[in-house]
């Protein structure tokens, strides 16, 4: 015979944890974000989720990420289920040099990745200098 000593208060804990999430892991929807030259690159953890229940949507200067991952069979008696499941978003501040309007989004082997480019008018650029040669006049003083 085995003895299993419960703890209701860190059942509620492990709960907890998985819909706020901690500081060293956040709940639901993990991302990497990095920039590679003129482009952000923004990369989502959404193992067992399927494409088609995949939402992007771009309000102004913010994109918001939803996701929705199946419930479980509810007649099955379950061992363990730590896995988040329903509908979750992250919701994304992209600054005014990016442009928003050119988002591409690819979804592999359980990760969106999404690539965002800087805008034209925030990338470095060149001014050209223009030199005038004006007559030069002598004043009589």
């Amino acid at each position: 015979m085995m003895l299993m000593r419960t703890d209701p208060f860190r059942d509620l804990d492990r709960l907890t944890q998985q819909i706020l999430g901690t500081a060293a892991r956040p709940a639901v929807m993990p991302m990497d974000a990095w920039r590679e030259e003129d482009r952000f690159v923004v990369e989502f953890d959404l193992p067992g989720v399927n494409a088609d229940s995949l939402d992007l949507d771009v309000d102004k200067n913010t994109l918001t990420v939803r996701a929705e991952r199946a419930a479980l069979d509810e007649n099955q008696e379950m061992v363990a289920a730590e896995r988040p499941r329903g509908v979750f978003s992250r919701q994304l501040f992209l600054g005014e040099n990016l442009d928003a309007d050119k988002i591409e989004a690819n979804y592999d082997a359980g990760v969106l990745r999404l690539t965002i480019p800087v805008a034209e008018k925030a990338k470095p650029r060149k001014i050209e200098i223009s030199s005038g040669h004006s007559e030069r006049k002598a004043v009589n003083a």
